[in-house]
């Protein structure tokens, strides 16, 4: 198969992955929990936004406003509200570890010894261990005419690596003819991968490599070779 073959089906698979977060709908959040974030943007304030932006601040929300507090080893530091308006929003960012548990429905492999481009639909799962972006927009919205509240969207994006378990059809054809029967085969697998959070679910790309246990790892054409697949995550915080 040839190379242009190779990078097109490559393209397909990146593409499907970003239709699917595109087709994400971004969770919508009651409440704000208290805590601490970086703010990124306050609408309607440049002075208060330019003294808190890309600061590190305590925030609450009572109502329909919100309450800063910067960082501060006074014992009664200075809090500072804001009102939340209709035509201004704020954007504030959240980041944590983020520990996962995903499945990986869909793995890409490169043509190899003479075997064409190969899409496995194997058994996959995998903990992952990384670094998420979780933002939130706020605004104020019209419930009615004559009534606001708060709108809070939230959403989130991951990187991080993973290590887990899988299997792979195991024939002749991938293991250079060598005799022997055709079985499903166990590998370990590792590599890096990006998620997409919003908060209904999470779904991303993987790229790694694969560690076939037993002794036909000798022969195996994709021992250690490059693959990429496509990820759901189930997140346990």
């Amino acid at each position: 198969m040839s190379s242009k073959t190779w990078i097109s089906r490559i393209g397909l698979l990146l593409g499907g992955g970003w239709a699917l977060v595109s087709c994400a709908v971004v969770g919508n959040v009651t409440q704000l929990n208290d805590g601490w974030y970086d703010v990124m943007h306050l609408g309607g304030n440049d002075t208060l936004e330019a003294r808190l932006r890309n600061q590190r601040v305590y925030v609450r929300q009572p109502s329909d406003s919100l309450v800063f507090t910067p960082y501060s080893t006074q014992p009664a530091p200075t809090s500072i509200r804001y009102q939340l308006q209709p035509d201004h929003h704020v954007l504030l960012l959240d980041r944590r570890l983020d520990l996962d548990v995903f499945t990986i429905p869909v793995k890409v492999r490169p043509p190899r010894a003479g075997v064409p481009v190969q899409l496995n639909s194997n058994f996959n799962a995998a903990l992952y261990l990384g670094r998420r972006l979780n933002f939130y927009y706020l605004s104020r919205q019209n419930i009615t005419p004559w009534q606001q509240a708060p709108r809070i969207r939230a959403t989130g994006i991951g990187y991080g690596g993973f290590l887990g378990l899988g299997s792979t059809l195991i024939t002749g054809d991938v293991t250079r003819q060598q005799a022997g029967p055709e079985y499903e085969g166990l590998v370990l697998h590792a590599g890096l991968a990006t998620l997409y959070d919003a908060h209904i679910f999470n779904v991303g790309l993987a790229a790694g490599f694969d560690h076939l246990i037993g002794p036909d790892r000798r022969y195996w054409i994709y021992q250690h070779r490059p693959w990429l697949g496509l990820l759901f995550s189930l997140d346990l915080n």
